[in-house]
């Protein structure tokens, strides 16, 4: 894009980067949709979304490391990621917890479904 007197908008890094930001925000948008969708067709279509905005953000971050225009976060060590998937284990479980508590009384959790017996359908993008 150029002003009128001929110079550029922007530094091609600086919109690069504003484009791969905007991809970002769209993903988590798309993400949303479909956790929120309730029609299967429509969660499929923004599953379908997310994936190939994942796709092109993931070229675009490529070309533009190439090109020394994006730099990488340093390495997360293996004992921080490990620590983090830990926590996110614990925090799952207590919310299964959580839930049986409420279906195995009496009242409006009754007829909640069994989260563990949707668990294995968790990690199934397609899982509606």
């Amino acid at each position: 894009m150029y002003a009128q007197n001929g110079n550029a908008f922007m530094q091609d890094e600086d919109l690069l980067n504003t484009i791969l930001a905007d991809l970002k925000r769209t993903v988590r948008e798309y993400t949303t949709a479909a956790t929120e969708s309730n029609c299967p067709s429509v969660r499929r279509t923004f599953n379908d979304l997310t994936m190939n905005t994942l796709r092109i953000q993931g070229d675009l971050y490529t070309q533009m490391s190439q090109l020394n225009m994006y730099q990488a976060p340093s390495k997360a060590l293996r004992q921080e990621l490990d620590k983090q998937i830990q926590s996110a284990h614990q925090t799952q479980q207590k919310c299964q917890q959580f839930v049986q508590q409420k279906i195995g009384g009496q009242g409006t959790y009754a007829q909640a479904p069994n989260v563990s017996q949707h668990q294995s359908n968790v990690n199934n993008p397609y899982y509606m």
